[in-house]
């Protein structure tokens, strides 16, 4: 089980349970504002963007080179931008705080 915290654009701080899938379902599941998932979570729209912590890198690891080709498109990229779609819920994510991008 990981605990993972979300920051909605109108900084309403929610904190979730996941056991398995991906951070995108978990948001989607429980209607986290500004996570839309309109991919269904195959990399391909960025509907799911997030900022990472800057000391939580370290759990979620880098984007891989499609993660990285499809935040490109994004105007509110940063070096802490991730796809929650492709970050996988496990033990290795609790605690992990995500700024939904705008």
């Amino acid at each position: 089980m990981a605990k993972i915290t979300f920051i909605t654009s109108d900084s309403q701080t929610i904190t979730l349970e996941g056991f398995s899938g991906s951070v995108m379902a978990l948001a989607v599941e429980n209607g986290i504002k500004g996570i839309d998932g309109d991919c269904g979570g195959v990399c391909s729209c960025a509907t799911c963007h997030v900022h990472v912590a800057p000391e939580d890198m370290e759990k979620t690891g880098n984007a891989s080179q499609i993660e990285s080709d499809m935040l490109e498109l994004d105007d509110n990229v940063d070096k802490y931008s991730r796809l929650s779609c492709q970050l996988q819920i496990s033990e290795s994510l609790d605690g992990v705080i995500l700024r939904v991008a705008k």
